[in-house]
């Protein structure tokens, strides 16, 4: 486990200098506007490109969270925030980042060989949040606000303005995996 000068300050929106100068393995902590989405919304963000129709959301630079918020605690503008399992966005992301500019993602799980793909020829960043932690998620949410598909209650695409929230670059803009380089640590010092 890193300690607090290892670990690095994202500022969002993420720049190509940003995601070039990040390395699978590091740690980060985000801070600044990010949107969330899932299936349903990038299924209807896909159907949008290929119509023509207006973009919804301007995603040049953006870091999409994979999360379906649950309601609203009081004092609190989001409740439990939780990742949930990138690969089934895996259809979707590549056109996103080649296309829109996406610029990162935050789910948890491997990603396809053509996500990671893009993520190199397109200087993009998968980030890693741990499954389990949403209540402790939630509290780096300082404002929540749909902007997009509110029909699709809490997989409605959400603004949040975030500080200091944790993950971890899993897949880098050079073809870092830090799921593979993580499991090749271990069994060397399982040896």
């Amino acid at each position: 486990m890193s300690n607090a000068e290892n670990i690095i300050h994202v500022i969002t929106p993420l720049t190509k200098e940003a995601a070039v100068a990040l390395k699978a393995g590091q740690q980060v902590l985000i801070t600044g506007t990010i949107l969330t989405g899932r299936d349903a919304a990038h299924k209807r963000l896909i159907a949008a490109l290929d119509a023509g129709d207006e973009f919804p959301v301007d995603l040049n630079g953006m870091i999409i969270f994979y999360v379906g918020p649950t309601p609203v605690q009081v004092g609190r503008p989001i409740g439990s925030a939780g990742p949930t399992t990138s690969g089934r966005m895996d259809a979707y992301a590549p056109r996103l980042i080649k296309e829109k500019g996406l610029r990162g993602m935050i789910g948890k799980g491997k990603r396809s060989a053509e996500v990671q793909t893009a993520c190199q020829s397109d200087y993009a960043v998968y980030f890693g949040a741990i499954g389990g932690l949403g209540a402790l998620l939630g509290k780096c949410v300082e404002s929540a606000e749909i902007v997009a598909y509110e029909d699709l209650g809490p997989e409605a695409i959400y603004k949040l303005v975030v500080k200091d929230f944790p993950a971890v670059v899993i897949n880098d803009c050079h073809g870092g995996d830090g799921y593979e380089s993580g499991r090749h640590e271990y069994e060397k010092k399982a040896k």
